[in-house]
């Protein structure tokens, strides 16, 4: 009977799929390369619905906010703690660099390294500038805004799409009923594709071992295991004693997001947990318009793993090609690193592409020292998606307890009960409104 109810549980079916995975993998690497479709396609399918859901949030939750003034107070706490959070960061990775020196004693010619494959991200490597950050938020049509599936253009759309329907009163009641409506299908379609997950966990496993192999961890094993121990320093010794002083056990909150957790970890994204994420941190007790907020907000501007990957990954470029750096060199990289950080997006291999960004603009460090992070990219976006997220959900929590929109007895009852036995993504119980 145990073993049964284990077995409905997402999060299992989730770890299960990945074991088959890497088991094909690792005995038929050619079939296990080829079985990424499965992880594209639910990637895609949980991607396609991110922006309906978000907009449906945001302006189903705007109403809840007593006044703009209170929306723009939230935001720009939140900014600050999305800020904060990447300085911790980013001098994490550097301390973690600096202690364990990863790339010591490997002497690296970067004459000799293949550049090639720095041509696919050409398109990515320009390094936004403010200006040019804050136009891109802004989609060119109304639609426009849910065709490239970003963000930010749609939290825009949302803000003024739910101080319109405000500022309408009761003519805009039947549209935001209409909204209301829509978000609940939305999340019963989101709530099919999440039984998909496993089938994805699967795919994506095969395709990691089956094209790179446990043993192409090997050399830059010493990297692989700095960096892990530097994102979980970070959600111990940083986002540890904040979620104590804010009144709540990280630990409890950890346990109560494990499916989503576990799905990071198996598709080495993001993305596929922001609907669900959402649903999860309502029932928290925080309030349903900051959630809608600072969440999606958080996606674009506090990406933590991210962040800590851009230094550890500098400096063992560095360490590896024996290339000093002065002080001032090195907070030249950490000033640039503020803004690439932000423009990553969740998904797999994003980190490698902000860190071409990165480097791009700092010309002691040779860019061709990214060939050496190329094979194990994959083995590493997995600690980056997992830290970004665990930040994420912790941010929205401050956040909402900051603004007195957060149900204290509420959040302290759900993460002491844990996730519901036999939990799953199609419960009624959990879609909003």
């Amino acid at each position: 009977m145990k073993w049964a109810m284990s077995v409905r549980l997402l999060y299992v079916q989730v770890l299960l799929g990945m074991a088959l995975g890497m088991t094909v993998g690792h005995f038929w690497p050619q079939a296990g390369a080829s079985l990424k479709l499965l992880s594209d396609a639910f990637v895609g399918l949980v991607r396609m619905m991110i922006a309906p859901i978000v907009f449906c949030t945001i302006v189903g939750g705007i109403t809840s906010l007593a006044s703009g003034s209170k929306i723009g107070q939230a935001i720009l706490k939140a900014l600050a703690l999305f800020y904060f959070l990447t300085i911790a960061a980013l001098v994490l990775g550097l301390a973690a660099a600096f202690v364990l020196r990863p790339g010591a004693g490997l002497h690296i010619d970067a004459r000799h390294l293949d550049t090639t494959f720095l041509a696919q991200y050409a398109t990515h490597t320009q390094p936004r500038g403010l200006v040019e950050f804050v136009l891109h938020t802004i989609p060119e049509t109304l639609v426009g805004a849910f065709e490239k599936g970003e963000v930010l253009p749609v939290l825009l759309l949302a803000l003024l799409f739910g101080f319109a329907l405000n500022a309408s009163r009761s003519a805009g009641r039947p549209v935001q009923e209409l909204i209301n409506g829509f978000a609940n299908v939305l999340f019963r379609i989101l709530a099919m594709i999440m039984r998909l997950a496993p089938l994805g966990a699967f795919g994506a496993m095969a395709f990691t071992v089956g094209r790179f192999g446990i043993h192409s961890i090997g050399s830059l094993g010493m990297l692989i295991v700095t960096f892990y121990a530097a994102c979980a320093a970070f959600v111990v010794f940083v986002l540890g004693p904040l979620a104590r002083l804010h009144g709540f056990s990280l630990w409890r909150l950890l346990r109560y997001i494990r499916e989503e957790l576990v799905i990071v970890l198996a598709t080495s994204s993001t993305e596929p947990v922001l609907p669900r994420l959402i649903v999860k941190l309502e029932a928290l007790g925080c309030d349903k318009g900051l959630v809608g907020l600072v969440l999606p907000a958080g996606y674009s501007f506090n990406l933590d793993g991210t962040a800590i990957y851009l230094t550890l990954a500098s400096m063992f470029i560095a360490q590896a090609c024996d290339v000093p750096l002065s002080a001032s060199q090195i907070a030249t990289m950490l000033a640039v690193m503020l803004l690439t950080s932000k423009g990553a997006a969740g998904v797999s291999g994003s980190g490698l592409v902000a860190l071409v960004a990165t480097l791009s603009v700092i010309p002691d460090l040779p860019l061709s020292g990214v060939a050496l992070l190329v094979g194990i990219d994959r083995f590493m976006s997995e600690a980056r998606a997992m830290t970004s997220v665990i930040s994420n959900a912790c941010a929205v929590i401050f956040v909402s307890i900051w603004e007195r929109s957060c149900d204290r007895a509420r959040l302290s009852s759900a993460l002491r009960a844990g996730p519901r036995a036999g939990e799953s993504f199609d419960r009624p119980a959990d879609l909003p409104g």
